[in-house]
């Protein structure tokens, strides 16, 4: 090694290069370079032939293309480490054809340097990583098999294969480590597919529920509950959101059922009710034809009659057949007047149970722990008030409102006490916000405000005021009291632009306001 400076070296270089009179290529200034450093010379890094080795290789899964893109990535960082990983994990990543052998393709030759490091490197014993360290990254393995599934058989041997070399009393530690490598390329493309896997399962029912939505006579009773189901199937999923989602739509399912039933009785009613108008209808015309025959067969035999004697009895029948007449009259009038108030009745009801089942509907557009508007509801209120912007040219704000520290309040204190910052911060919220002002819950602890008819200024003050009323309330979790911040981003509906990109906006704002130190509010 020279004492000169790289610089020095690097000007005697070129100096060189021109005496001997050589092409100025990296080769020769590589060379020479080393010689005046009194540097071991390191054969030079085969990118272009590596380049064609990449070329060559077939890209006909996503495993495949995968492991290509890591070798082309390793080839321009010179990276004889990710060129040898990438090469030695190509085989193993392709689920279409994976009986099928990989063409076979000329493995670059190592570098004289690197195998005598490797020939020089310490090989690793057991001793060094503690068959503690091995049995935990088994059971790490364990665990994990349940999430990405045991329909790769060949995924699934290797998996046992590598638990099994994990457990042994001594494994070595050289193989082992080169296994992990494998199954962690491999375990890669697992989860890649158990993604893809949820993602079209959750394309195929949406598709289910949007035909269920489609085919119903009566879109509006079931659109609460295909909305709520909807919008479950939203990622991220998790448990707890999808039990209370299933304990509400129970709950609105049987209210709906209910409600249904009744009113489908009452619509009978109604057409019997209908019917029983059209017989005695009917019957009146029955009854009236009957009398006017009545009434032309008497006055025929009065026009017969030869004296005051032959007209009596003719009379006395005309008399019967008109006290008759009125009497059937006045029957029917009652029976219609009392079919009439049973329709009347039957139509209040019917009023109120479709009032009724408007209502349960529109349960499943609220959040059931918050009682705030869920991602639906929200969906359906800003466009209600895009709209009214549009028409009356008046601003609207939208702040979006993240709880500070959610999640060490959830670690230290427990969901339930999480559950309890939710709903404080949604009352506290409301008691606050003013009547034309909307609440949301926009996810996990996000809240969306929305403000009509309010400038950005305005719409800064009003979260401001929020955050200072609700640092002044605390609750209770057991014995100890709470005080909970949040960080807001506000942002003004800008001309032509969607709901979407507004609460974009805000969320940009919301995180600037979180870097900043928290419990503040920034416009976007």
């Amino acid at each position: 090694m020279t004492d000169k400076k790289p610089f020095e070296i690097a000007r005697e270089t070129l100096k060189q290069l021109t005496l001997r009179k050589l092409a100025p290529t990296p080769l020769n200034y590589q060379r020479i370079y080393s010689e005046i450093a009194n540097l071991p010379m390191e054969p030079p890094f085969p990118s272009e032939r590596l380049r064609d080795i990449a070329i060559a290789l077939p890209t006909k899964t996503p495993g495949q293309q995968r492991q290509r893109g890591l070798l082309e990535s390793a080839i321009n960082n010179l990276n004889w480490d990710g060129v040898k990983n990438a090469l030695m994990a190509y085989g193993g990543f392709s689920p279409n054809v994976a009986d099928s052998p990989a063409p076979q393709a000329a493995a670059p030759v190592p570098a004289p340097a690197l195998v005598v490091a490797a020939a020089e490197a310490p090989v690793l014993t057991a001793p060094a990583l503690t068959a503690d360290f091995f049995a935990q990254v088994a059971r790490l393995i364990e665990y994990a098999i349940p999430a990405l599934g045991q329909d790769d058989e060949r995924f699934t041997e290797q998996t046992q294969s590598l638990i099994k070399s994990l457990r042994q009393p001594q494994p070595d530690a050289v193989a082992t480590k080169q296994m992990l490598v494998q199954y962690g390329h491999r375990l890669s493309f697992a989860a890649e597919d158990q993604a893809e896997i949820k993602n079209a399962l959750l394309k195929l029912l949406h598709l289910i529920i949007e035909n269920i939505s489609h085919l119903s006579l009566d879109d509006g009773w079931l659109k609460g509950q295909v909305d709520a189901v909807m919008e479950v199937c939203v990622p991220p999923l998790t448990l707890r959101r999808l039990d209370e989602v299933e304990q509400r739509l129970k709950d609105v399912i049987f209210k709906q059922t209910e409600a249904k039933t009744r009113s489908v009785q009452a619509q009978e009613e109604m057409r019997q009710l209908l019917a029983t108008f059209v017989e005695r209808l009917a019957a009146m015309s029955e009854t009236t034809g009957s009398f006017h025959q009545k009434l032309e067969e008497s006055a025929r035999l009065i026009e017969q009659a030869r004296s005051i004697t032959d007209i009596a009895p003719v009379l006395k029948d005309v008399v019967g057949a008109t006290r008759s007449m009125a009497n059937d009259s006045q029957t029917a009038r009652s029976e219609l007047l009392n079919m009439r108030k049973r329709a009347e009745v039957t139509e209040a009801e019917l009023s109120k149970l479709h009032q009724e089942l408007d209502r349960v509907s529109s349960l499943a557009r609220h959040d059931p722990l918050t009682g705030a508007l869920n991602r639906q509801g929200l969906e359906e209120a800003i466009n209600r008030e895009i709209s009214t912007v549009r028409r009356q040219e008046t601003p609207l704000c939208v702040a979006l409102l993240d709880i500070d520290n959610f999640k060490k309040l959830n670690d230290t204190l427990g969901h339930d006490t999480g559950d309890t910052a939710l709903a404080h911060l949604a009352s506290v919220a409301r008691e606050v916000m003013r009547p034309q002002d909307t609440l949301a819950r926009y996810g996990g602890e996000e809240f969306v405000i929305l403000l009509p008819d309010t400038p950005l200024e305005r719409g800064i003050e009003a979260m401001t005021r929020l955050q200072r009323e609700l640092t002044k309330r605390f609750f209770l979790s057991g014995t100890e009291k709470v005080l909970i911040t949040f960080s807001a981003g506000v942002a003004q509906l800008a001309s032509q632009e969607t709901g979407v990109d507004a609460i974009k906006r805000a969320d940009q704002a919301m995180y600037l306001a979180k870097r900043a130190g928290k419990n503040r509010v920034l416009g976007a």
